[in-house]
């Protein structure tokens, strides 16, 4: 029996931190593989990943709920009877829905020697707010069905945001459990065992939604062939939008029909692909760590580019090295890291100006 761990979060939330831990303290000696299904055009969380000495089998066609469901039970079961796992972690798309990721699980646990043994959602205590306002139906479905949440950057965060963020979780999802501390101080086995006793509402939300299905008028069905019978929430977009910064009110931004993906609410559901788009290239064109820090400053500096979640590559540099970065609002992270065989970028969000981005990067 093969246990399944999925690891959800939204864009940036900290799952590769998360992941890379589990594997160094939680599943020494075992046989793991990773299905990644990376949302964007150029997949860039293998090469992150490659240096931990796990199989990385990239899925780039978008999220599992709505491309991959029709050959998920061949991906799983190739995976299975080629490499022999112990464990197989799949990381979904950082704008997939969880619900549909553990209902295609579920879906082939009958043709496929597999268990699901864990569905943890990662969230970043400092964006919480934002990206439930924002982006409500995608987060906040994530939070909801998690056995475990796992609140990440709450040393970064004061005392008063992380316990607002950890109640807004709460409001959610009241039985989960919320790992809190630091996942550094903590070692990979103890949230292993908090992350393997799910105490959510998934299965039973899982069973609702199921017989639902029976009483179902299909001219409201999207394309991923589920059951969608839940509104989507109307949120409060007071004082923050999709780019994740404040903005003065003299905007007068319309808020009431709006959320940061651009589109209109008056329907019931929404696919990541019809909100989130993603912009990327290949590029052999060089690049200095200072004048890549200005091109991500002006990312998040305005709305220009579009409301941009994620932006994240390895690009050579013109000393010789390769630069990595991985940029979500307002927090930017550079460093060293081994060649790549050909630079890759990729910027994710939504309403993104694809030739204010290449002309940005100079790759156009």
């Amino acid at each position: 029996m093969v246990k399944i761990d999925i690891i959800s979060g939204f864009l940036g939330a900290g799952k590769t931190t998360l992941i890379k831990k589990l594997l160094k303290e939680a599943f020494e000696g075992e046989q793991v593989v990773l299905i990644e299904n990376e949302f964007g055009e150029i997949g860039i969380d293998g090469g992150f990943l490659k240096d931990a000495g796990i199989e990385i089998r990239e899925m780039n066609s978008g999220c599992i709920c709505c491309s991959l469901v029709g050959d998920f039970g061949a991906s799983l079961k190739e995976v299975v009877e080629k490499y022999h796992p112990d464990r197989i972690l799949i990381e979904p798309s950082g704008v997939g829905k969880l619900s549909d990721v553990i209902k295609a699980v579920q879906g082939v646990e009958e043709d496929v020697d597999i268990q699901l043994n864990s569905y943890t959602t990662v969230v970043d205590a400092k964006k919480c707010k934002m990206y439930m306002r924002n982006f409500g139906e995608f987060f906040d479905n994530q939070v909801q069905y998690a056995g475990a949440i796992i609140m990440s950057r709450t040393d970064i965060v004061d005392e008063k945001k992380a316990m607002e963020s950890m109640e807004l979780l709460r409001s959610i999802n009241e039985k989960a459990a919320i790992i809190t501390t630091p996942i550094e101080k903590l070692d990979g086995k103890k949230i292993l065992e908090v992350m393997e006793h799910p105490v959510s509402l998934a299965d039973e939300l899982l069973k609702e939604e199921h017989e639902h299905h029976h009483h179902h008028d299909h001219d409201d069905e999207c394309g991923c062939g589920h059951d969608h019978d839940h509104e989507h929430h109307h949120h409060d977009h007071d004082d923050e939008c999709g780019c994740g910064h404040d903005h003065d009110h003299e905007h007068h931004h319309d808020h009431d029909e709006e959320c940061g993906c651009g589109h209109h609410h008056d329907h019931h559901h929404h696919h990541a692909d019809e909100v989130f788009t993603s912009w990327g290239r290949e590029t052999i064109k060089k690049f200095t760590r200072e004048g890549l820090e200005k091109m991500l400053e002006s990312l998040s500096a305005s709305e220009e580019y579009g409301v941009i979640l994620r932006a994240k590559g390895m690009l050579p540099a013109e000393d010789g090295t390769w630069i990595y970065f991985d940029m979500v609002p307002e927090e930017t992270e550079i460093r060293e890291g081994s060649p790549e065989y050909t630079g890759r970028l990729c910027v994710i969000g939504s309403k993104l100006n694809e030739e204010k981005l290449a002309k940005l990067f100079g790759v156009a």
